[in-house]
């Protein structure tokens, strides 16, 4: 709806740039077994023990982000299942928030089984609305063909939903065994992020083309965003097609839940003395922060909200150009220095500074604010490209990293 694409368009947009941007996340996951170390423990290795704090601070608000939209839409969807009469939307989030904090709060181990069975109802739930939607869907708003602007521009949002995965990709394998496959856990994780993205995004497509010619379905937009429009298309199914829509309300339980426990982890490495915080402690504290963001950018900022979150996924890119180019060109692609000492991970004279990583990270923004391309801003580069920003983050940073990294070595001999 915002970009203006066809839905054979954005269709190919998501299917095409999903399946590049999974590709490092899945990569960076097989990591997890082989250090033992969670993602951005890894990170010291290129970051220092210090500056790593600000990629830290970087996925939290990337993190929090995801979990306030995610709050708001199962809250909606909640309040959309008799047209906010029965519950507010305030009253969903609080309750979409609160279920998931319980998850969070039973550790990996239960958070886990609860994932492997929570896609189930979820998938079931989402085939149901789109049968009884199935014929509405067809009836798309006319657009013309999409320009190289658009396409880049789109795309480099839906990147931006994939790359900060790989931010916490090594936080749900780490407890895998050091033997286990890379193969198949690349695989596994590769298979279980593209696929249900590029089919609910394809579908989002659908309901976001379709809305305009469907007055109900606009109405229940104008009122509680996406999680209305599926509220609509349940509606001839009466009473079962609200509760598939209270289904569908809490399947985000499973996406909030992982997200606030991996919040936790990055609050204890925020900085050194926060790892003797138990973890509980956070969970409660940034549930209580959830909860009052998320009831006022239900109110006023949703929109505003979501495009941040689009631009902060560019950090992402970056993280992942300068970690791979350490690993892979510096590191030969060999997991023997990670572990040879196993408290490297946590001394500043075994790690590097850390400036060469900050450089180019730091260098790559010269180019990536030029060529960004938003809603709320367009660079002189992105007016004529589109939006460049991710493709120019990974590029600019991993390439300014190698001088760097270089130099810093010579300097520090680490």
């Amino acid at each position: 709806m915002s970009f203006g694409l066809s839905l054979r368009d954005a269709s190919l947009v998501i299917l095409f740039f999903t399946l590049i941007s999974t590709v490092p996340v899945a990569f960076l996951c097989t990591w997890g077994p082989k250090t033992g170390m969670r993602q951005l423990v890894q990170a010291r290795f290129a970051f220092g023990k210090y500056f790593v704090s600000v990629l830290v601070l970087l996925n939290l608000a990337t993190l929090t982000g995801f979990c306030v939209v995610d709050s708001i839409i199962g809250g909606q969807a909640l309040s959309a299942v008799k047209g906010g009469e029965t519950i507010s939307a305030t009253v969903g989030i609080v309750i979409i928030a609160l279920l998931s904090l319980v998850i969070a709060f039973c550790g990996f181990r239960v958070l886990h089984h609860y994932e492997r069975w929570a896609w189930i109802p979820a998938l079931i739930a989402l085939v149901i609305a789109t049968g009884c939607g199935g014929k509405s869907l067809r009836q798309q708003v006319e657009a013309p063909a999409a320009t190289a602007a658009q396409i880049l521009s789109f795309g480099g949002l839906v990147a931006g939903f994939m790359l900060p995965w790989a931010a916490l990709a090594s936080d749900f394998s780490t407890y895998m065994h050091p033997k286990a496959p890379s193969v198949r856990i690349a695989a596994y994780t590769y298979a279980g992020l593209a696929l249900p993205t590029v089919l609910l995004m394809t579908l989002g497509a659908a309901m976001g083309g379709a809305t305009p010619n469907m007055p109900g379905w606009q109405a229940g937009y104008d009122t509680n965003a996406a999680s209305g429009v599926l509220a609509a298309m349940l509606h001839p199914a009466g009473g079962f097609g609200r509760f598939v829509t209270v289904v569908l309300g809490f399947s985000m339980l499973g996406n909030l839940a992982a997200t606030m426990y991996s919040i936790t982890l990055n609050l204890q490495m925020l900085v050194p003395w926060l790892f003797r915080v138990p973890r509980v402690v956070f969970s409660i504290v940034i549930t209580g922060i959830v909860i009052g963001v998320a009831v006022e950018a239900a109110k006023s900022f949703f929109i505003n909200l979501e495009n941040f979150l689009g631009v902060i996924g560019y950090w992402s890119a970056a993280f992942i150009g300068i970690v791979l180019v350490e690993h892979l060109l510096f590191r030969r692609g060999s997991f023997i220095a990670y572990t040879k000492d196993g408290e490297a991970w946590d001394d500043p004279r075994q790690l590097p500074p850390g400036c060469a990583a900050m450089g180019a990270a730091l260098l790559c923004l010269g180019l990536v604010v030029p060529g960004m391309a938003q809603m709320w801003y367009t660079g002189p580069i992105g007016e004529t490209t589109g939006d460049i920003g991710f493709e120019v983050a990974f590029a600019v940073s991993a390439a300014a990293y190698v001088p760097l990294r270089g130099l810093e070595r010579k300097m520090s001999r680490r």
